[in-house]
């Protein structure tokens, strides 16, 4: 059977990769796929001449493999090393851990429980921790784990502490922060570098920080905006992976602000970490690739 003949394609698996740019990294990848039997389905690549970095994402199933699918990852390692790539492999059914994060305000976190049980979200969410006792009900009819970790200024090393171990009891690959009003560490934030997504409730870089609406409200803003982005110790300043906007004028109150903004910050966050979990984002520094 060639590849022009397979009709029944098996197991999927989604290989994404960068590494420095250089002349036959195409050719490398390509020529071990080839070797291998693995049959591409989806590719994407871009390369940045500011950087120098090359990354890419491949989408590839088994219905020809002619090695074990251990034998291809030794592969792919091998020319990783060479190559030095930052690459993952994973089976696309093998949907990412996540776990979510949650002060009070309930809307992004509906929005990605629905997404997510309706299949909509190629993600496992394995449970929520909150500082607040507000949303279990909701987390409870969907039959995850609620973890309430109340949080002071005092006990924020020990509070921080438990969600780790929430993180390691579930196998969460990916913390989300679903509107958790909790400024994380710099040790959180470095062990979990790349893997924390946050929302904030407006279109960054501007209006940072607390009560932007009202900030957005005072300058009198013709958009407002809801920014999704990878938390690092500076605050609001992570790379960004989804901005979301809506046009207002001057008849808008800051109320009314607040209600539209909840829409967008939903829609802003599920994208992100729908992105997230499908591997199409890449880190360039302080910015961000989409493939």
């Amino acid at each position: 059977m060639t590849q022009g003949q397979a009709t029944h394609p098996g197991q999927s698996y989604i290989l994404s990769f960068k590494c420095p740019d250089r002349l036959g990294v195409v050719a490398r990848y390509s020529g071990l796929f080839l070797e291998c039997g693995a049959f591409i389905t989806e590719v994407s690549n871009y390369t940045d001449p500011v950087t120098e970095m090359f990354f890419l994402r491949c989408v590839f199933d088994d219905r020809v493999l002619n090695v074990s699918m251990a034998e291809f990852r030794r592969r792919i390692a091998t020319l990783a090393r060479e190559l030095q790539m930052e690459y993952s492999l994973r089976a696309m059914d093998d949907k990412p851990r996540v776990l979510l994060a949650v002060s009070r305000y309930d809307h992004c976190l509906s929005t990605l429980l629905t997404k997510w049980r309706s299949g909509a979200l190629p993600a496992n969410i394995v449970a929520v921790v909150s500082n607040h006792e507000d949303c279990r009900g909701l987390v409870q009819w969907y039959g995850l784990p609620y973890y309430h970790l109340p949080v002071s200024a005092a006990t924020r090393a020990a509070q921080e502490a438990q969600i780790l171990s929430v993180i390691a009891e579930h196998g969460a690959e990916v913390l989300v922060l679903a509107r958790y009003m909790q400024i994380l560490s710099d040790d959180l934030c470095a062990r979990l570098a790349g893997r924390t997504i946050n929302i904030h409730h407006s279109f960054l870089p501007g209006f940072k920080g607390a009560r932007p609406y009202h900030q957005a409200y005072e300058r009198g803003v013709k958009v407002i905006g809801a920014t999704a982005h990878y938390v690092t110790a500076d605050l609001d300043e992570g790379p960004i992976i989804v901005q979301e906007v809506r046009p207002i004028d001057h008849e808008i109150s800051v109320e009314q602000m607040v209600h539209l903004g909840h829409d967008i910050e939903a829609t802003a966050l599920s994208q992100a970490v729908r992105l997230h979990c499908e591997q199409r984002v890449f880190l360039n520094g302080q910015r961000t690739v989409i493939l």
